[in-house]
């Protein structure tokens, strides 16, 4: 059986991001899969989430073949579909999650591409902070709701740069001035200015 390039995609489990659904369900969203020769969408859609994303799915699931399938919560955590991401033997592929912390790092410690989408909903939120600052150091794709196909686009350039040796965020390469959280979380990682 041919291994499958897949997208999966993330709302977490203790906020609700209809957004997030909605934008990757999208036939834009679902064009831009298939240019990139994706086959599989996967949607971890909460515990909220199964009616809308049954019903999105019903408008779409024609759009360019690709299979598309969903998820409430699993116990087991992430890990697995992350793996399933980040795929082997030339079908990689790439995480969409919001910008909760332990996603991110989950998906750093496996190694995939990663897009960072932050949920404006939340109440006093730093996900926006986080998913500037990962950005700005390289190793995640800060996506917006409005254009995650150009998101997608950076995440297969951003697989590229972390190929690369020294990695462009290894400290060896950075010319950063800034404080803030992105001081904060440089120091806690260990990079030298």
């Amino acid at each position: 059986m041919a291994s499958s390039k897949t997208c999966f995609v993330t709302i977490g489990a203790t906020a609700s991001f209809a957004a997030l659904i909605k934008a990757v369900l999208s036939p834009r969203f679902l064009t831009a899969l298939k240019e990139q020769r994706y086959d599989e969408l996967l949607v971890q859609y909460g515990q909220d989430g199964k009616e809308l994303f049954e019903t999105a799915v019903k408008g779409v699931q024609s759009v360019g073949g690709i299979k598309i399938h969903g998820f409430g919560i699993d116990e087991n955590g992430l890990g697995r579909y992350m793996r399933q991401a980040r795929g082997k033997d030339g079908q990689e592929g790439v995480v969409v999650a919001h910008a909760g912390s332990g996603t991110i790092l989950e998906a750093l410690r496996i190694q995939v591409p990663l897009i960072v989408v932050p949920n404006s909903d939340l109440l006093d939120n730093h996900q926006v902070e986080l998913a500037e600052a990962l950005s700005e150091q390289e190793y995640v794709v800060h996506g917006h709701l409005d254009n995650l196909p150009k998101a997608l686009q950076d995440a297969e350039q951003l697989r590229t740069r972390q190929k690369q040796w020294p990695p462009p965020n290894s400290g060896v390469h950075r010319q950063s001035k800034s404080q803030g959280l992105k001081g904060v979380l440089d120091e806690e990682m260990g990079f030298l200015d």
